[in-house]
């Protein structure tokens, strides 16, 4: 049977209460697997497992139960290995690695924030910021609307000018938030967010970064900050896409 990894620890980590269920319906047991100073926390992995709620929770109170006792390495949902043995090698194969990112995330959470443009806001914005597309405007206004082409072109103009400002604000946002956090990892792209970044936090420092997004919204009213945390680590598991923000902060 294929088995369904919750997170990594080190292997003197504190046990985790008996009984505890995880995913699945009935859900599987939770038990931990040891190789080494490593330790992975699974279960046997349900056939067919998709992400409903209640399996979703039961993943996040396992992570939540283990980060208790200590620092976890927090697997995605869905993270099937192919049975015990193939996690045991796993754990064997990267220690090194695994180590190193235990220490490093230790006492640390994530915090994601995802951005939008207020529409109405932001092209108030680019009007004040773009003499062009102002005037523009205002000799359709004044030319009865204008013509099909002058529409066309102040579309595009306006348009450009939301686009540029996208990649400005989400530069911005990363800016202003990275003195708060100690490491970044910015997402995929997606159609609908102009910025998509996750934070590495110390877990106390919960409060000074919620202080410093809210300076943000204050600075810039034509945003729309969404953030989710404290969460698990997800993003910086592997520290490929992470980047350390100390450098930044000396343009502050």
């Amino acid at each position: 049977m294929s088995t369904y990894v919750y997170g990594i620890t080190a292997g003197s980590h504190p046990s985790l209460p008996e009984g505890m269920d995880g995913v699945g319906e009935p859900a599987r047991e939770v038990r931990i697997i040891k190789e080494g100073d490593l330790a992975a926390v699974v279960s046997d992995a349900p056939e067919g497992l998709r992400p409903k709620r209640r399996d979703l929770l039961a993943h996040q109170n396992v992570l939540s139960e283990t980060g208790a006792g200590g620092p976890v390495l927090p697997m995605r949902f869905g993270s099937v290995s192919p049975d015990d043995a193939a996690v045991t090698a796993v754990l064997a194969e990267r220690a090194d690695h695994f180590k190193e990112r235990l220490q490093a995330l230790a006492d640390k959470v994530e915090y994601n924030v995802k951005a939008t443009h207020d529409e109405e806001a932001v092209l108030h914005r680019v009007m004040s910021e773009n003499p062009e597309v102002r005037a523009l405007t205002e000799a359709n206004r004044s030319a009865g609307g204008g013509s099909y082409d002058d529409k066309l072109r102040l579309g595009e103009m306006v348009v450009a000018a939301v686009k540029r400002r996208e990649v400005e604000d989400a530069a911005e946002i990363q800016r202003a938030l990275e003195p708060a956090a100690a490491a970044i990892s910015v997402g995929p792209e997606s159609t609908g967010w102009l910025a998509n970044l996750s934070f590495l936090v110390e877990r106390e420092a919960g409060d000074e970064f919620a202080a410093a997004v809210e300076e943000v919204r204050k600075a810039h009213p034509h945003l729309d900050l969404r953030v989710h945390g404290p969460l698990p680590p997800y993003s910086f598991v592997e520290p490929g896409p992470a980047q350390h923000a100390e450098p930044a902060q000396a343009h502050n």
